[in-house]
């Protein structure tokens, strides 16, 4: 059996990892409103646990990368496949606030290494096949999140909570055990030249061409984060918006995002993942600007969604970037860059709100729209992301 077909098989696979991944993550979003009345808690506490699960994934991508070079890819992600599974049961389980704190940070850190494995594995799913799968992939885990999403709600509402978690933990261990005997298993790479072994294992790798590129992966989810927690506030205090029509900003933005993630695999093999990056970030930039700008409603939730356009394929090419970046494993790069990028989503809530409050949404998205043209100005960082190598049947 030649190398080809099972790379070819390798795509599929860890496609269904990413659906996996996204699926659980959709079908905790409804779950998040139940834990106010089961705890007896208020908005504050659920915030500080809803913290405590982001900072239990940010936490848990910054071993990953080490587990990665400890005992490869392939390894840590069938793990991490398999123990992610159960986790969100335990949350929705927990008896009491303890628990449920440390059942949060479980399941943010078994995500969190879940997705710097999974990535890792779409890397070297480029190398064997020689383009680009990164978008799409990413792709897929928007669709699992909107199914995720889109059915949990309905679940809850006819098995309840409960019911709800160990039907979604179900059907992504059906997904993950279907597509596990076909991940791409890792190749065989030279030993280090002397002096490199430092820079593949260590913690947090000394390497400030890496860490540029996690500024610029900073910089690409900022802006998601910002549309997503803040946009429908925005258009209902400055534009006038209904609560129907301001929740419509981020449906398209992300909408168009997932539709952009799975054509641009295409347009990054044809016009190289630099010249994509660059024109993604101008693309998005515009439509943040033009959001900020915007005298209506109307116009302001066409441009988030112009935005989504070109936002979709930053963090892909970053990642495609960081997983070949020399000198370093996929896992150690992609660890380094997925943390630094994923904290982004965390600070951004309560910087961004604070310096709305201070300045307005106006000002604020303007600067968003300046970090993704300095995004693109960095766009030859990300050239790395085209250093796939194809094989032969």
């Amino acid at each position: 059996m030649s190398d080809l077909p099972a790379a070819r098989r390798g795509r599929w696979a860890v496609a269904a990892m990413f659906l996996a991944n996204g699926f659980i993550m959709g079908t905790w979003a409804p779950q998040i409103p139940l834990l106010l009345p089961r705890h007896g808690i208020d908005e504050g506490t659920l915030g500080i646990l809803i913290l405590v699960l982001g900072l239990g994934a940010v936490a848990a991508m910054l071993f990953s990368g080490r587990l990665i070079a400890r005992f490869g890819v392939l390894v840590v992600l069938r793990f991490f496949a398999l123990a992610f599974i159960p986790a969100l049961p335990a949350v929705v389980y927990a008896p009491n606030l303890p628990l449920l704190a440390a059942a949060m940070a479980l399941l943010g850190a078994l995500l969190g290494c879940m997705d710097v494995a999974m990535n890792a594995n779409a890397v070297e799913v480029e190398r064997r096949l020689g383009r680009a799968i990164m978008s799409s992939s990413h792709g897929f885990w928007s669709l699992g999140g909107f199914f995720g999403g889109g059915l949990g709600g309905w679940v809850i509402a006819q098995w309840g909570a409960e019911g709800q978690a160990i039907w979604a933990a179900s059907v992504a261990g059906v997904i993950v055990l279907v597509a596990m005997p076909f991940l791409m298993a890792d190749t065989a790479r030279p030993a280090p030249v002397p002096g490199e072994a430092a820079v593949r294992t260590a913690l947090l790798p000394r390497d400030a061409a890496l860490w540029m590129l996690g500024v610029l992966a900073l910089f690409s989810m900022v802006p998601e984060g910002a549309v997503l927690d803040w946009a429908a506030l925005y258009l209902q205090q400055e534009l006038g918006s209904d609560l129907a029509t301001s929740g419509l900003a981020f449906a398209l933005f992300s909408g168009a995002m997932a539709v952009m993630r799975f054509a641009g695999d295409g347009v990054r093999n044809r016009f190289g993942a630099v010249a994509t990056l660059r024109w993604s970030g101008l693309i998005a930039a515009a439509g943040m600007m033009g959001a900020a700008a915007a005298p209506t409603d109307t116009l302001a939730i066409a441009c988030f969604a112009f935005a989504g356009l070109g936002v979709a394929n930053m963090v892909p090419i970053l990642f495609s970037a960081a997983g070949n970046h020399p000198g370093l494993a996929p896992g150690a790069g992609i660890a380094a860059v997925t943390m630094m990028g994923y904290s982004g989503i965390l600070v951004a809530p309560s910087t961004i709100g604070f310096v709305a409050e201070h300045a307005g949404f106006r000002v604020t998205y303007a600067a968003l729209a300046a970090c993704l043209v300095v995004v693109a100005m960095l766009a030859p960082r990300g050239a790395a992301a085209d250093g796939i190598r194809p094989i032969t049947a």
